[in-house]
């Protein structure tokens, strides 16, 4: 595999940087780290980023994750790993990353059922967090960039 040339955020310093505090400042959150790994993974798993689903195990592990947790992540919903909040936020993420899927993009009740797990912080963390993944894999997948390069 090759990619097709660097990654864009690589080559323009100015829109790494905003990437990155973009994802510090969700990341220095109150928000578990182990879960927005998670959430990270999921949203890459949906828009198939190789880079992504074989970084984000990774860091997750490094946050505490098991191997059944990250195994599991992508069948969430018939798995009895997760809390009702870890749900909450894996169904939020499958929301807003597939917003062209649907006529109602973030349904009510998806949207209230993470209102009652999290407080408008760490809700609005978590959805950056969420539109942040989904920059970073559209960056790699147009660019094709190659998995096992940006090793963590």
């Amino acid at each position: 595999m090759q990619a097709r040339m660097s990654n864009p955020a690589m080559i323009n310093p100015e829109a790494m940087k905003a990437l990155q505090a973009l994802a510090a400042s969700t990341g220095d959150s109150e928000f578990p780290k182990g879960l927005l790994e998670l959430v990270h993974l999921r949203a890459s798993q949906i828009n198939g980023c190789s880079v992504c689903v074989d970084m984000h195990p990774r860091l997750a592990r490094k946050a505490g994750e098991t191997d059944e947790r990250l195994f599991a992540v992508s069948v969430w919903r018939d798995t009895p790993y997760f809390s009702e909040a870890e749900r909450a936020a894996l169904a939020l993420t499958e929301a807003v990353t597939r917003v062209a899927d649907r006529a109602d993009p973030v349904p009510d009740n998806v949207w209230n059922e993470a209102t009652r797990h999290f407080d408008e912080k760490q809700l609005g963390n978590l959805v950056l967090a969420i539109a942040n993944v989904n920059v970073w894999n559209r960056l790699n997948i147009a660019t094709r960039q190659v998995p096992g390069v940006w090793k963590v």
